[in-house]
């Protein structure tokens, strides 16, 4: 069973001051947080719905400290486990009242909890779907700033756009979720090293690279693009990954990808105050993964940019990735702060690489990582059914 990675929990005094905290400052916070994101929503003519949640994931992110979030949320194995049985158990109540969907016996059938501890012993991968069973794959990274655990809306996403697609193509599909260490207890390249561990580890499965999609939101985006970046040029802290011969993995997806450390490109000025992440929650973000910044600012001087492509020339930097890697589809919303640097990445990969079929995907409705907040409504939203669409096109 993996482990639920929690440690250095937070004292007495520290509980107490987060509970005052939370009901003094933090409830003003949030208010002026939804109103200034749903009022500029109005103003740009998209749907607020999606607007009250962004505002709210702006002010857990921006006013509490890594380990408050890690303290006040399950980590990513008991998140994993309550979604399990919270699925299972809906969809088996369907079938018993007779309003059962197409989906409920396959969801009773393929979804168990199935949990593997990688050879760090701290790192392991979660499978949604069974892997003993499946025909494709998917590695997924979830996103979170590298500070925050898994939420139950990636599982949700990942039911939704590939396991329910394998099976409309009478297709098993299992996705591996990998959960890794957050930060600050570790540093980059600790998440690079234990994600090489876990395409290693499918590998040796006997997961064929033609039959796995690699891919993530957020800083999990940013973790593709580092094995990405590894495959290409292997990184001395990470086990080197050996593809078969003439081989490629068959596509890697970015979505709302965190590719650079920089916070002074024009979507950060534009969408400062309507996304859920903004230049102050980024700069404390960049602390917490690099600490230092002496590995970071040292491969970023040498050109390297396993850390953040788009911080390096992001097209020289990933020229013959297609040696690796078929197909590439990075997503982003207009009204988000990574924006630009997203657009760096796509465009400077498909500068070098015309044997990748790149897709760069911009939605006007959509702020950062809204596939998520589709996931948390347990709903087939836009993002979801473009991400459905997009395996699809990979797999069948």
């Amino acid at each position: 069973m993996a482990r639920a990675l929690r440690k250095n929990p937070l004292r007495l005094w520290e509980r107490l001051y987060l509970v005052a905290h939370l009901l003094t400052i933090d409830t003003a916070q949030l208010i002026l947080n939804a109103i200034t994101c749903v009022s500029l929503a109005i103003l740009r003519g998209v749907p607020i719905r999606h607007y009250f949640r962004v505002a709210y994931n702006r002010y857990a992110l921006g006013c509490l400290s890594p380990r408050e979030i890690q303290h006040m949320s399950p980590s990513t194995a008991t998140i994993y486990r309550i979604w399990i049985a919270s699925t299972r158990a809906a969809s088996q109540a369907r079938i018993n009242s007779g309003h059962a969907t197409p989906d409920d016996q396959y969801i009773l059938d393929y979804l168990h909890r199935h949990e593997e501890v990688l050879s760090d012993g701290e790192s392991s991968i979660l499978w949604v779907g069974d892997r003993r069973r499946a025909h494709k794959f998917v590695l997924f990274f979830h996103g979170g700033g590298f500070i925050a655990p898994m939420q139950d809306g990636h599982l949700e996403w990942c039911l939704r756009s590939y396991i329910q697609a394998g099976r409309l193509h009478d297709q098993h599909v299992a996705v591996a979720v990998l959960q890794y260490t957050l930060a600050p207890e570790a540093r980059y390249p600790v998440q690079l090293s234990q994600a090489a561990d876990a395409l290693a580890y499918l590998l040796k499965l006997g997961v064929r690279p033609r039959d796995l999609v690699i891919g993530g939101d957020s800083a999990g985006a940013n973790l593709a693009a580092q094995v990405m970046s590894h495959l290409l040029h292997p990184h001395a802290d990470a086990r080197k990954i050996a593809l078969p011969l003439e081989e490629r993995i068959a596509g890697v997806f970015a979505v709302s990808p965190w590719v650079s450390a920089r916070t002074d490109d024009q979507s950060m000025a534009d969408n400062a105050l309507i996304d859920m992440l903004s230049p102050v929650i980024m700069e404390k973000a960049v602390q917490e993964l690099f600490g230092n910044h002496n590995k970071y600012n040292a491969e970023k001087k040498r050109g390297q940019g396993w850390a953040m492509p788009a911080d390096v020339d992001t097209g020289a930097w990933y020229k013959g990735l297609g040696k690796f890697v078929e197909k590439v589809y990075v997503t982003l919303g207009t009204q988000e702060v990574f924006r630009d640097q997203s657009i760096v990445f796509a465009e400077g990969i498909r500068k070098t690489n015309p044997d990748i079929d790149v897709v760069l995907e911009e939605a006007y409705d959509e702020a950062h990582d809204f596939i998520l907040l589709e996931g948390k409504q347990k709903e087939d939203g836009n993002a979801t059914r473009r991400m459905r669409k997009w395996i699809e096109g990979v797999f069948w």
